[in-house]
């Protein structure tokens, strides 16, 4: 069976981005995914949150082919939000409000833990403190 990794926003920024610090790992890291014919797993609401940085970058030229491949990728599952899958990030946001955890990122962790997950592409630490490993951190 193919490994499942999650991409977050700061996992697609760092793809599409060639100035950001983390592109060339990033890309790295998807060239070995495709290698061993691994898939990338993502939400709505990553979607959603990558387009919106993407135009408040200057980066708004990119939105349409970020779009198109995206959810014409064979290789990228997105994961939409069903009202189930909402609540659970709504409580789990309320359980631990204390973290400063957005609901696009409750949203990823539930995802994640559906399909039993544990590596994200993303630069986020929030996703080390929820208890998953963020690939595009540290050395």
């Amino acid at each position: 069976m193919a490994s499942e990794t999650f991409v977050d926003t700061s996992g697609f920024y760092a793809l599409l981005a060639e100035r950001d610090e983390m592109h060339e790992r990033a890309a790295r890291i998807l060239r070995h995914a495709e290698h061993r014919r691994g898939t990338f797993v993502t939400t709505d609401y990553v979607l959603d949150e990558t387009a919106t940085l993407l135009v408040a970058r200057g980066f708004g030229h990119l939105v349409d082919d970020f779009f198109q491949s995206t959810l014409r990728s064979k290789a990228c599952v997105v994961e939409w939000t069903s009202p189930e899958m909402f609540a659970r990030a709504a409580a789990y946001m309320a359980k631990h409000i204390d973290q400063g955890w957005s609901f696009t990122e409750c949203v990823s962790f539930q995802a994640m833990r559906a399909r039993r997950l544990r590596e994200a592409l993303t630069k986020d630490e929030h996703f080390e403190k929820a208890g998953f490993k963020a690939l595009l951190r540290g050395g």
